[in-house]
């Protein structure tokens, strides 16, 4: 193991802390926030996802968000490529997918341009810190090379770390949004 994977191993282990003991307090307020900044942006395709372990929940969001354009979740086509991104709407028959992510019984795909994505740690840099899998910094550069795409981390305020090992490949935040606030990492 590298000197940087083990700072990213151990970061990771720190930050999978943080938000567990998040989510036992969590009391649902961050989806209200994120619908308040999805509404600045209807009718913008956009993806969300389906929450796994002790992730901060976006569906009330989606759900809202469903109303005004297409809401997508994220498909695991395999290891080392990019996400796919199926349509996806409350109440849609969805089935076990990589990883326990849930995912639509038959896939629609479609390009978002707004991608709200989970984390286990980000900085006040915009860094992110996944679970290591490089699946969204894929998916982003892939995206971001076809047009404007928003990276918008959802998160609990405790998974900010004050520094995260980032590489090259690591793909920026442009905003994060927390159950108390939404930042702005475009200028920083």
């Amino acid at each position: 193991m590298t000197d940087l994977a083990e700072v990213k191993d151990t970061a990771r282990k720190e930050g999978f802390a943080r938000r567990k003991k998040a989510h036992a307090s969590d009391f649902g307020v961050a989806a209200g926030v994120l619908s308040g900044f999805l509404a600045g942006h209807r009718g913008v395709p956009l993806s969300g996802y389906m929450p796994i372990r002790t992730e901060i929940d976006p569906v009330p969001a989606m759900s809202e968000a469903a109303a005004h354009g297409p809401v997508g979740i994220p498909v695991i086509m395999g290891a080392g490529l990019p996400l796919k991104f199926a349509r996806w709407e409350p109440d849609l028959p969805l089935v076990n997918g990589p990883f326990g992510a849930r995912i639509p019984a038959q896939p629609e795909f479609f390009e978002p341009e707004i991608v709200i994505v989970p984390l286990v740690a980000f900085d006040a840099n915009g860094g992110r810190l996944g679970y290591g899998g490089g699946f969204y910094d894929r998916t982003l550069e892939r995206l971001r090379a076809a047009r404007p795409t928003l990276a918008v981390g959802f998160a609990y305020s405790e998974q900010e770390a004050a520094s995260l090992p980032i590489e090259t490949t690591d793909q920026k935040l442009d905003f994060v949004v927390t159950e108390s606030n939404v930042v702005d990492f475009r200028s920083a």
